[in-house]
C-alpha cells in the first residue's frame, strides 16, 4: 500500500544509552536494510501498527499509514469487492494489512487482494493464520495523490510475473485505470464510471465514481 503524503521510509533502528533510555536513530534512504523471512515476520508481529513489505532480495520497506481520503478509497474498494464475494462466495477478501509471500521470496501486502476459495482451502490452518504462501489471483493498488507511478508499476509487475490472473493499478490522480493480465500487455482506460472482469471476477462490477 502506497502512502497518501510520505515517501516510503527506512526503518528506525533503536539502541540503548547507559541510562537504559530508548534512542531511535533514523536509517538514511540510501542505506538498504536486508531481512530472512523469519526476521520479516518476527519484525511484523513486533510492529502491527506499521506497514511493511519485503523484497525478493530481502530488502526492508517500511511505510507510514495512509493519508485519510486514501484509506476512505481502499475501504469502499474492499467493501464492495467484499459485498460481491459475499454473495457469490468464489474466494477470500483481503485488506491491506494482510500480508502474502510470493513465490520469489517477497512479502507484500496489496491495497486490495482476492484469492479463489480451491486454493484457500487448500492452504493448512497455520498458513492461512499466518503470511499466506501463495499470490493473489486478484490485486489492486491505489495510487494517493503523491505517489510515484514507477513503483507501483514495478509492483504489478511483480505480481504477475509471481501467478496474478488481475491487477488493476487505480490512479486517482489522473483518473486512469492500468489493467494487468496474464500474456496481455497492460491496458489503460481513461475516465471510467465502472470496472469489471468476467473472467476472473464474474459479475463484479466496480464503481468507480466513488473513488476518483
Amino acid at each position: 500500500m502506497e502512502p497518501a503524503d510520505k515517501p516510503k521510509f527506512r526503518a528506525k533502528s533503536m539502541i540503548k544509552a547507559s541510562s537504559s533510555q530508548a534512542i531511535a536513530i533514523n536509517i538514511p534512504t540510501e542505506l538498504k536494510l536486508t531481512v530472512t523471512q523469519e526476521q520479516f515476520v518476527q519484525l511484523a508481529i513486533a510492529n502491527r501498527d506499521l506497514q511493511l513489505e519485503r523484497t525478493a532480495t530481502g530488502e526492508l520497506i517500511v511505510m507510514p499509514p495512509t493519508g485519510g481520503t486514501t484509506g476512505n478509497r481502499n475501504l469502499d474498494i474492499e467493501g464492495q469487492l467484499w459485498l460481491w464475494n459475499r454473495q457469490n462466495r468464489l474466494g477470500v477478501v483481503f485488506d491491506s494489512s494482510t500480508g502474502f509471500h510470493l513465490p520469489n521470496g517477497a512479502d507484500r501486502s496489496p491495497d486490495v487482494a482476492w484469492v479463489r476459495q480451491d486454493r484457500w482451502d487448500a492452504l493448512t490452518g497455520e498458513q492461512q493464520d499466518g503470511f499466506v504462501p501463495l499470490c493473489p489471483d486478484f490485486v489492486v493498488e491505489l495510487r494517493s495523490k503523491n505517489d510515484n507511478m514507477a513503483p507501483l508499476r514495478a509492483k504489478m509487475r511483480e505480481y504477475m510475473e509471481n501467478g496474478v490472473l488481475l491487477g488493476w493499478l487505480i490512479d486517482r490522480k489522473n483518473q486512469k485505470v492500468e489493467i494487468y493480465r496474464q500474456g496481455q500487455d497492460v491496458e489503460v482506460l481513461n475516465s471510467l464510471i465502472t470496472l469489471s472482469d468476467e473472467d476472473v471476477l464474474p459479475g463484479f462490477v466496480l464503481d468507480l465514481t466513488t473513488i476518483f
